[in-house]
């Protein structure tokens, strides 16, 4: 369903679970960004009024995604770290098509959100399965669910405003852009590192 290149190697759990504070911290940063990247794009795109109702419903999803890690921070007795770069992030973000016109440059953001949460979908799941932690395995399952419902919001969106775009040719593109910039991933006690 997500369409990714390259599946992460199993063996990244093991160097998540060397660090769950750093892996917790990470995520919850993450999961702040999400939202205020769907708060940017009901910004830019405010005359979609579809598109506005659905991204405040995923910001407001992605905040309480927020508290949950916070809390389960605050249970294990880690303290919430400092915002982390994300370079995963950034690097994808070189994709973006900065010089074209405002429905290319929406329709490209809503690939490179799409492509975020696929990414964390596949990451979230591995984790859910492989992880030896009961309730971060359960924790990482169900926000496996919400992140794949993101990533076909995001999905769809672009598709269906983007009239005079090939959208799934971008979308091809991208994914084979990520591809080779996972490759460099996968070896950090990061959600996307």
């Amino acid at each position: 369903m997500l369409h990714l290149k390259l599946e992460t190697d199993p063996r990244w759990v093991n160097i998540v679970e060397s660090n769950i504070e750093e892996i917790l911290t990470d995520h919850a940063w993450c999961e702040q960004k999400a939202a205020t990247n769907a708060i940017s794009i009901i910004t830019l795109n405010s005359e979609y009024p579809d598109l506005v109702t659905d991204l405040l419903e995923l910001a407001k999803e992605e905040l309480e995604h927020f508290q949950m890690v916070h809390d389960i921070i605050k249970k294990r007795g880690y303290k919430l770290g400092r915002e982390r770069k994300d370079s995963y992030v950034n690097e994808l973000y070189k994709f973006m098509n900065n010089g074209g016109n405002r429905l290319q440059r929406m329709v490209d953001r809503l690939l490179f959100s799409a492509m975020i949460e696929a990414r964390s979908c596949e990451r979230f799941k591995l984790l859910s399965k492989e992880i030896n932690d009961p309730e971060l395995s359960k924790f990482y399952h169900d926000l496996m669910i919400s992140e794949a419902g993101h990533y076909t919001t995001f999905i769809n969106f672009a598709r269906k405003y983007g009239k005079g775009v090939d959208v799934d040719k971008r979308w091809n593109a991208l994914v084979e852009f990520e591809s080779e910039v996972i490759k460099n991933y996968g070896k950090s006690e990061t959600i996307h590192g």
